[in-house]
C-alpha cells in the first residue's frame, strides 16, 4: 500500500507542467526590467530599448503575449522574481557572484567594460591606490557597489558612498559638475551620457568584458532558461542581436570630411533616379525638395530598400504606424515613401504653434520627424522651466538631450528619449541641405523656386 502511494505521488510530481508549459498555457511572458536607456523606455513609436527588442522577439518565438513590468532599481528585481510577479528579468544585469547566489543566468548576449570615471581637468589616477582618500560614489545594490567592496578588501584605504536614490546618469552628472570625484559606470551607460557631458573621461578600467544576461529565479526547473538560451543563440546566428546592439549602442555617424565626400558621390550616383520624386513630393506638400532630399539621405542614404532592426523601412524610413496613418501600403516603393515622408514632415510643421517662426519651425519639425512630436512638446516644457524661449531652436536643442536624464524625463509626460539624436539629426540635415543647394544653385533662377527655400530667413539661416 505504502509503495503504491509513493509511486502515485512520484508520478503526480513528474507530470507537473514545466515553467515553460505554464507560460504557454497562460499565453503571456511576464518580464521585469528597468526604465533606462540601456534596457527599456517608451519611444515615439511606443516601447523600445535593447532589452525590449530582445524579449519581444522571445515572446513571439514562444507564441505568447509580452507583459512588461518596470522597477526603479536593481534591488527590486529579485523580489519580483521570487514572488512570481515576473518569469524573468531583462535589465542589463551583469553576472556577479552575489547575484548568482539568488539568481540563475542565461547565455550572455552582451558584455560591458566597467569604468572608473573622472572629470577632465582634474587629477587622473594612474592606479586604484591613487583613488584612496578621494570621494567615490556608486549606485547602491549594484555591480558597481560589489566592485568597490571587492576592491576594498585588497585596498583598505578605499572609501566610497553607496547612493540609494540616484541612478548612474545622475552620478555621472555629479562628476561632471565636480560634486563627486569619481563614480563607476558600464561602458554602455558612459557612451550614452558623454554625449552631453563631454568632459567625462575614463580613469581606469576596473573590469573588461563583463557578461550581461537574462536572469531567472533559482529553480530546479530550467525549461524557460533553456528555451531562452536557444533563442539568444539563434539571434546571434541570424544577426538580429548585432542589429539591436548597433541600433542602441552603435556610434553616431559624424558629418566629417570623409562623410562629405561620400555624400557628393551619392548625390551623383544615387539621387538622379529619385530626384523627380523629391521634387513632386516637395511641390505637393510645400516643402523645398532639396530639404526633403537631405532628410531622405539622413534616413537611408537614398537607399530605397533600407530596413532597420525595428522594421522601419524605405527611402524615408517610415514606421509601420506612420505608414498606417498615411494609408501607405508599400513602404519600399520609393515614390510612395518619399511622398509619405513629405506629407509626414509637413504634418509636423503644422502641429507646431503659430508662434514658432522660420527657420526654427523647420528644424523643430525635422526633430519631431526623428524623435516624435510628443518628445518635442516635453522639451519645450523643459525650456520654459529653464527660462528659455521654447519657440527658438537654439534653446530647444539644449533641452532635448535632457530627455535622456532621469532628473528631467521623470517630470515630463512622455518620459525618456534619446534626446541627443534629433540634435545631431538636424545638424546633419542642415549640412546636407547646404551641399545640395551649392550643387544645384545654377540650375534654375532663385525666384522660380517655392516652398521653404523661398523664405529669405530660412535661406539666410541655412547659408550660415
Amino acid at each position: 500500500m505504502l509503495i503504491a502511494l509513493l509511486a502515485t505521488l512520484v508520478g503526480t510530481c513528474s507530470n507537473a507542467p514545466s515553467t515553460l508549459d505554464q507560460i504557454i498555457d497562460l499565453g503571456e511572458l511576464r518580464v521585469v526590467t528597468r526604465n533606462t536607456p540601456t534596457s527599456y523606455f517608451v519611444g515615439p513609436e511606443g516601447p523600445a530599448g535593447p532589452e525590449f527588442d530582445l524579449v519581444r522577439g522571445f515572446a513571439e518565438d514562444l507564441g505568447v503575449s509580452l507583459v512588461i513590468e518596470t522597477v526603479d532599481s536593481v534591488s527590486e528585481i529579485l523580489p519580483h522574481l521570487a514572488d512570481g510577479k515576473a518569469h524573468m528579468a531583462a535589465a542589463g544585469l551583469s553576472m556577479t557572484d552575489s547575484r548568482r547566489e539568488s539568481l540563475d543566468f542565461g547565455h550572455p548576449y552582451n558584455s560591458v567594460d566597467m569604468h572608473l570615471i573622472y572629470k577632465l581637468g582634474t587629477s587622473k589616477p594612474r592606479s586604484i591606490e591613487a583613488v584612496a582618500g578621494r570621494s567615490v560614489e556608486v549606485v547602491a545594490a549594484s555591480s558597481h557597489s560589489d566592485m568597490m567592496r571587492s576592491l576594498g578588501q585588497t585596498y583598505p584605504g578605499l572609501e566610497w558612498a553607496e547612493n540609494t536614490t540616484d541612478e548612474v546618469d545622475d552620478l555621472l552628472k555629479k562628476v561632471a559638475l565636480g560634486e563627486v570625484k569619481f563614480t563607476i559606470a558600464d561602458s554602455t551607460e558612459f557612451n550614452i551620457q558623454r554625449h552631453f557631458y563631454p568632459e567625462l573621461r575614463v580613469a581606469l578600467d576596473l573590469k573588461l568584458d563583463d557578461p550581461i544576461a537574462w536572469a531567472f529565479r533559482k529553480d530546479a526547473d530550467q525549461s524557460l532558461l533553456a528555451r531562452a538560451d536557444d533563442y539568444i543563440i539563434s539571434t546571434e546566428r541570424s544577426g538580429f542581436l548585432a542589429q539591436v546592439t548597433d541600433r542602441y549602442f552603435g556610434h553616431t555617424e559624424k558629418f566629417d570630411y570623409v562623410g562629405t565626400r561620400a555624400f557628393i558621390r551619392h548625390f551623383e550616383s544615387r539621387l538622379p533616379r529619385y530626384r523627380s520624386m523629391f521634387e513632386e513630393a516637395g511641390e505637393a506638400w510645400g516643402v523645398d525638395w532639396r530639404l526633403l532630399a537631405a532628410l531622405g539621405y539622413q534616413e537611408s542614404h537614398w537607399r530605397s530598400h533600407a530596413v532597420s532592426p525595428t522594421g522601419v523601412r524605405g527611402i524615408m524610413m517610415l514606421t509601420q504606424a506612420t505608414a498606417d496613418y498615411l494609408d501607405i501600403d508599400d513602404r519600399m516603393d520609393p515614390a510612395t515613401s518619399i511622398a509619405g515622408g513629405g506629407r509626414f514632415f509637413a504634418r509636423q510643421t503644422e502641429r507646431l504653434p503659430d508662434s514658432v517662426d522660420e527657420p526654427d519651425r523647420t528644424w523643430m519639425a525635422m526633430a519631431a520627424y526623428n524623435v516624435g512630436f510628443n518628445h518635442i512638446k516635453d522639451a519645450r516644457q523643459i525650456v520654459e522651466w529653464q527660462g528659455g524661449d521654447p519657440d527658438k531652436w537654439v534653446d530647444l536643442r539644449e533641452a532635448l538631450p535632457l530627455l535622456a536624464q532621469s532628473k528631467w524625463y521623470s517630470r515630463v509626460p512622455y518620459g525618456y528619449a534619446r534626446g541627443w539624436e534629433p540634435v545631431l539629426y538636424v545638424n546633419n540635415i542642415r549640412a546636407y541641405y547646404n551641399i545640395i543647394n551649392w550643387l544645384t544653385e545654377y540650375e534654375e533662377p532663385a525666384d522660380e523656386t517655392d516652398g521653404a527655400e523661398g523664405d529669405p530667413a530660412l535661406v539666410a539661416q541655412i547659408e550660415k
